[in-house]
């Protein structure tokens, strides 16, 4: 078949494609959601089998939280390596490695005899979740190129990469409760026979950057820079904010940040071309999986201790507890990426979306001590779900759409960065701002009173959700000012040029 490539007439931006056959593009985006799945839930679903962990192998409450932190580390500041990876050797090749190799750890973290071998474990996973996360995204964008298909195609994988955090959590109670906190990790394995098995059958390997070369100083900076950045955060969290450790690694992340980003205007092959930031709607989008990433952990990591410390809650109960924002949010994707983008544009939805979620946050501040989880927690939590619902799959969307074929991955792997550094930032704050919520409602009180010691508790949760729904809120002004009017072209345009 001749070979079509960009022309005068199409500008660079447009989307290059390599589609699938049609019978085959849905089942692509079946395999796809299954590995990003994977991915996204191991953030959450090993934090409830961590007391198990902990009795089980005896390690001390300060080494726990690195079973948390070396999966983050690793996994956000390897991100753009492992997009231009996919872009330079082929995105099935890259997918299928992250896959096999993810399971692989998996299973040596689910076999792991002490915390050297589990947190080795974690790592590992961190950079193989590093090279699927950014392929499988980018092989979403290039196989769908009808902008119908290719909203609703981001609606399911916008709708995961959102939920996806409840679902570890409800799995990570279910299999702790049943069986044994090592199958929160063996069941990677599970997961990922069905990813590769269809990725091999259904995948075709395109190496739409073949002809460019590794970009060794900026892959060094941006990794050296990420990490650094969220290991001051996560310091942040576990130690203090004057600590000076914190603030050397947040400095040094952000010089190092700088120095990539100049590095970018002057290399010959550039890991992150700043073509891709320079489209407003597309750095807009950054912002917003930015700014969700770091306010959903007001619902995820605080309203769990609520359920769990004050309600009761099972670990099981707890994760569906949470269900019902899952099926508010997968709903409000569907809406939005499919009705509302293409109509009315992402300067309407976008904002709107973080408006609702900020009303939804603001509305759970009522909790207390013996609130009803019908009353006091429901109802907020669908009203929040439907909010992210309607941000993130329009976001995803429109900063990995428009991009030319061979930046696909880098953009893709910017996106889950984007959405890593944000959880890693809000969890430092919040976790933050609420200990001192709860220090400053103890002050002059009886704190040895339960009573007293509930209490306390109920205003760090309260505190971490005002500044949740006020992040949210900061997220509408933000999207409002920066997203352009009108719908975008890529969902305008029904024929994007394709690579065939």
């Amino acid at each position: 078949m001749p070979q079509k490539t960009l022309t005068d007439s199409a500008p660079r931006g447009a989307v290059e494609a390599a589609p699938a056959a049609s019978s085959k593009r849905w089942w692509i985006l079946a395999v796809v959601a299954v590995a990003q799945l994977m991915v996204v839930l191991d953030a959450t679903i090993v934090n409830i089998a961590l007391p198990s962990a902990q009795a089980d192998l005896g390690f001390s409450d300060g080494n726990r939280q690195w079973i948390v932190t070396a999966y983050a580390l690793s996994f956000a500041s390897l991100l753009l390596l492992g997009g231009r990876i996919a872009d330079l050797f082929g995105r099935k090749t890259a997918f299928l490695i992250g896959v096999v190799g993810f399971a692989a750890v998996s299973a040596l973290g689910g076999a792991a005899n002490g915390f050297g071998m589990l947190v080795t474990a974690r790592a590992l996973q961190g950079a193989f979740g590093a090279l699927l996360a950014p392929a499988a995204l980018s092989l979403l964008n290039t196989t769908f190129t009808d902008a119908r298909e290719r909203a609703r195609a981001f609606s399911v994988y916008g709708a995961i990469a959102g939920a996806g955090g409840a679902v570890g959590l409800l799995l990570g109670g279910v299999l702790t409760d049943a069986f044994d906190w090592r199958w929160t990790l063996y069941v990677n394995v599970a997961i990922a026979v069905v990813a590769f098995v269809g990725g091999w059958l259904l995948l075709t390997n395109h190496r739409d950057a073949g002809n460019s070369k590794l970009d060794v100083p900026g892959t060094v900076l941006v990794a050296a820079g990420l990490f650094s950045l969220v290991y001051g955060f996560s310091n942040a969290e576990t130690h203090d904010w004057g600590s000076g450790l914190t603030w050397g690694f947040l400095i040094a992340g952000g010089v190092l940040l700088a120095a990539f980003a100049w590095w970018q205007t002057k290399a010959a092959h550039p890991l992150l071309p700043l073509r891709i930031l320079l489209d407003r709607n597309r750095a807009a989008s950054f912002l917003a999986v930015l700014i969700s990433g770091g306010g959903m952990f007001g619902v995820f990591l605080f309203l769990t201790y609520y359920l769990q410390l004050n309600l009761g809650f099972s670990p099981t109960k707890t994760g569906v507890a949470f269900l019902p924002m899952v099926g508010a949010l997968m709903v409000a994707a569907q809406l939005g990426t499919t009705a509302l983008v293409p109509r009315i544009g992402p300067k309407v939805v976008v904002p709107l979306g973080f408006a609702i979620a900020a009303v939804g946050m603001a509305w759970l501040t009522g909790i207390g001590v013996g609130s009803s989880y019908v009353s006091a927690v429901l109802p907020q939590l669908i009203v929040t779900g439907v909010g992210l619902g309607l941000v993130m799959p329009a976001a995803m969307q429109l900063a990995t759409g428009g991009v030319a074929a061979e930046d696909a991955g880098v953009a893709s792997a910017t996106v889950n960065a984007m959405q890593q550094v944000g959880g890693s930032i809000g969890t430092a704050l919040l976790n933050t701002l609420a200990a001192s919520a709860a220090t400053d409602y103890l002050a002059g009180k009886d704190a040895t009173s339960k009573l007293v010691q509930a209490q306390a508790t109920i205003q760090s949760y309260t505190t971490a959700f005002w500044w949740s729904a006020g992040l949210f809120a900061a997220g509408a002004v933000i999207a409002f000012v920066l997203f352009r009017r009108g719908v975008p072209e890529q969902d305008a345009d029904a024929a994007p040029v394709v690579h065939m």
